[in-house]
């Protein structure tokens, strides 16, 4: 469940924005998510990122619609930002390392 206060920005794209980022969410966890916003886009979103059912901006209203609970880990839940991470690391150190060539440092090699 998402729960948010998207008022603050008015009618501007933010509060799209924050409804991409939420089936987003979803769609990493495996996992449905019910988004209730005061002034943003209330949304029923399925487990894959679809979109099952909005309410307008700016409009009172009641979104009904079911959930089908899900078990079983997405390779997201189980493993984070790690894999990222670990490439980014072994990136800055292939960039780093440098093979020596033979020769104090500030001779000529010949």
């Amino acid at each position: 469940m998402n729960v948010t206060n998207d008022a603050w920005f008015g009618d501007s794209t933010a509060p799209h924005q924050h409804l991409d980022i939420s089936r987003m969410r979803s769609l990493e966890t495996g996992r449905p998510m019910l988004r209730a916003t005061n002034d943003g886009v209330t949304a029923l979103i399925a487990h894959d990122g679809a979109l099952e059912g909005t309410l307008p901006q700016f409009q009172p209203g009641v979104l009904t619609g079911t959930v089908e609970p899900r078990t079983g880990l997405t390779p997201y839940v189980r493993f984070g930002n790690a894999p990222v991470l670990l490439l980014v690391a072994l990136g800055l150190v292939a960039g780093l390392w440098r093979p020596r060539r033979g020769g104090a440092p500030g001779r000529a090699l010949q």
